[in-house]
């Protein structure tokens, strides 16, 4: 880099440098053009913008800061120039006048480097003889380079589809996955478990946040493991590459997602479009400028007051709430998932706190939000799935709701309404039979397919499977905030003792009830959705919370796969019958009420065709038959802690016999059996012991004979 220097606040500054011209407004971000690298950025109000181009990650001082001033480098709010002997791996910033000790990255950046020396404290500021070596910069990328030798989104119907929610780092870091110390945690450790994940049968990984994130945004000592703490919604978390250069990234995500692909697993994200890491401008949430606060705060944030009292609205509890409905940060929430889509060919997201971004530019719920049927409609983006989490941490909740054709949803309903259930609440068996049925009182009157609901029992968030039946309560102390953290309702039961037991009566009744969870979990309509190591028993010690926890609290023991696996086989059974042909839904997807129509479902109690929806019961039985009608099934749940006795319907079909297939309470491997082994049973009664649930089938000849499978 060469030109004539004069000094600005401090700064070498490079006012004629070679190679500089106006380039143009589009595309945003730093694009590669031949023989150089055009920029481009969205920075209302500036009399000037600054580039800063860096040629190591902790050089203290930029080799040249480029000036773009005057028309040839303004298109309205768009600052561009094209610097020519550019390439990627330039690493850059962007300084404002106003504010010359900060160094804002590039929201459109592809590519984020880290230096060691970051700090949250600090942010992007100068400091001492330091300088910016301490502050992250953004950098050029190459994004047509990479060989993806005929890859493309799986675009897996729905119907097909059981979701895995899994954590990058968490799922390899532990010693006991065996993963070499350099691939642990990372994008490439986690190439090494796919066949694990084929194993297991699950169709599709939902991969916690992997947009680079603020690891620091956690209380003093700790880190911020999950990732909802977004700096870009381009880059990728650098900390999940196993090398040290941050255009690796790319390559080793790609890589993965390849790989993943050629198993016949789709990769879905989950994304973060309601906050940032900035925080809030002020007060006990406020947190680094880092780049949206500084470019264009009143475009990319929701904001209210004027002068002194302007603040951040706050519908997310996280400090601050994305604007999703300007039309600066629409484009940049549609570019980001097209860009994850046509260049890292991700099947699909998930979107956190999706109900912000059905709010308006004031904050109040709109009814047909711009962003959203942006997104519905978006041709890049069809056949790409999009999940939404219908609700903000203001009160917004619009499972049932959430506007647009193609959005599934996670039902909190299902998880509240079956855990309530299960755990022995009364008043709960009418809405635990809605949510087996693929809730019709919810999704019924819309007309949607029963795919729309993403049906769960645990996540990230809460108890895991096997605490959900360890703790009457959460135990969090070790996240640093006296226990105050984290929900309080959890409708757990620990069954008689609080936390560890080796009570064996106790921990065979923990056992069953895993089982009951993940029975009904997976037999019911919907699309289901795991949670990392639910499947062999993980606990996080009761911690319903474990955000800031990057350590074994979190991790996945790869021990527990040995240690549990009667309930990994048990898991594996259920989710081999969801890939049955002939299953829960035609080979095409149907309304939720057509569906309901064609398995014929009946409700019983104890007794045929009389169940109790009372407030006393905690029982209930179903019989349906399969789509095209070569199987009927019988399932009975007893929530009650004494045995019940079942009297049978009639099967209905040409067989005449009920086969046992499913018995939560018989022990490993009589809990499942192969499908085409279902022994009959002798008469027309079933006793189900205390909280177990019991499944029975018939089966037509064609079944028998192989031709369903």
């Amino acid at each position: 880099m060469a030109g004539d220097h004069t000094q600005s606040e401090g700064l070498a500054v490079t006012t004629i440098p070679l190679g500089l011209s106006a380039g143009c407004s589009a595309p945003l971000g730093a694009s590669l053009q031949p023989g150089g690298v055009n920029f481009s950025v969205h920075a209302r109000g500036c009399a000037h913008l600054e580039i800063c181009l860096f040629e190591g990650l902790e050089d203290p001082e930029p080799a040249a800061v480029l000036v773009l001033e005057g028309e040839q480098h303004r298109s309205g709010s768009y600052w561009h120039g094209l610097v020519a002997g550019l390439g990627p791996g330039q690493l850059y910033g962007y300084r404002l006048p106003a504010d010359p000790d900060g160094l804002l990255l590039d929201p459109y950046a592809p590519a984020l480097a880290v230096p060691p020396g970051y700090s949250r404290q600090r942010g992007q500021r100068r400091q001492g003889g330091d300088g910016w070596a301490g502050a992250m910069k953004s950098v050029v990328a190459d994004l047509g380079s990479y060989d993806w030798q005929g890859d493309r989104p799986l675009r897996r119907p729905a119907r097909e589809t059981v979701i895995y929610e899994l954590h990058v780092r968490g799922f390899t870091a532990d010693p006991s996955a065996g993963i070499p110390a350099g691939r642990a945690g990372t994008y490439a450790g986690l190439i090494d478990k796919i066949p694990y994940l084929q194993e297991l049968g699950i169709t599709a990984v939902e991969l916690l946040p992997v947009f680079a994130f603020d690891a620091q945004a956690a209380p003093a000592e700790l880190v911020n493991y999950w990732g909802y703490q977004p700096i870009t919604v381009l880059a990728l978390h650098p900390a999940y590459t196993s090398g040290s250069d941050p255009l690796a990234a790319l390559d080793e995500f790609r890589d993965l997602v390849k790989a993943l692909h050629r198993a016949g697993i789709e990769v879905i994200l989950d994304v973060v479009f309601n906050h940032t890491a900035e925080g809030a401008m002020a007060g006990p949430a406020a947190g680094p400028t880092l780049s949206y606060r500084g470019l264009a705060p009143h475009d990319y944030y929701l904001l209210e007051g004027e002068g002194d009292s302007l603040r951040d609205l706050d519908v997310t509890g996280c400090g601050n709430t994305f604007n999703a409905n300007n039309p600066v940060v629409r484009r940049l929430i549609r570019h980001s998932l097209r860009h994850w889509v046509e260049q890292m060919h991700v099947d699909g997201f998930r979107f956190d706190l999706a109900a912000v971004l059905s709010r308006d530019e004031e904050g109040k719920p709109e009814p047909r939000p711009p962003i959203l049927f942006d997104l519905d409609s978006d041709p890049v983006l069809a056949g790409t799935k999009l999940i939404a989490e219908a609700w903000d941490a203001a009160g917004l909740y619009e499972v049932g709701s959430f506007v647009g054709e193609r959005w599934q949803e996670w039902n909190g309903r299902f998880r509240d309404d079956l855990r309530h259930f299960l755990k022995g609440d009364g008043g709960f068996a009418w809405a635990a039979a809605q949510r087996l049925i693929g809730s019709p009182d919810i999704y019924g009157p819309r007309r949607r397919e029963v795919e729309v609901s993403v049906n769960f029992l645990t996540c990230h968030d809460g108890f895991t499977l096997a605490d959900w039946v360890s703790f009457n309560a959460k135990h969090n102390e070790a996240n640093g905030e006296a226990n105050r953290d984290g929900s309080d309702d959890n409708a757990s039961w620990n069954c008689g003792v609080e936390g560890p037991s080796d009570d064996p009566e106790v921990l065979a009744l923990r056992a069953r009830q895993q089982r009951n969870a993940l029975c009904l979990l997976l037999l019911a309509a919907g699309t289901p959705m795991l949670a990392m190591g639910d499947e062999v028993g993980r606990s996080q010690q009761g911690n319903n919370n474990a955000y800031c926890q990057d350590n074994p609290i979190s991790w996945f023991d790869w021990t527990l796969v040995e240690r549990h696996a009667d309930l990994l086989r048990f898991t594996r059974e259920l989710i081999a019958y969801r890939q049955r042909r002939d299953v829960v839904v035609d080979h095409t997807s149907l309304p939720l009420a057509e569906l309901l129509r064609r398995c014929a479902v009946e409700w019983h109690g104890v007794e045929p065709c009389r169940p109790d929806w009372g407030p006393d019961s905690h029982s209930l039985a179903l019989s349906c038959t399969s789509s095209e009608h070569r199987f009927r099934m019988h399932v009975m749940v007893n929530a009650w802690w004494q045995p019940l006795r079942f009297t049978l319907p009639p099967t209905g079909l040409a067989d005449g016999r009920w086969h046992r297939w499913i018995d939560t309470a018989r022990p490993s491997p009589d809990d499942i059996v192969a499908w085409g082994e279902a022994p009959p049973l002798p008469d027309h009664a079933c006793q189900v012991q205390a909280r177990s649930v019991v499944v029975l089938l018939v089966r037509q000849r064609d079944v028998e004979s192989g031709t369903a499978r």
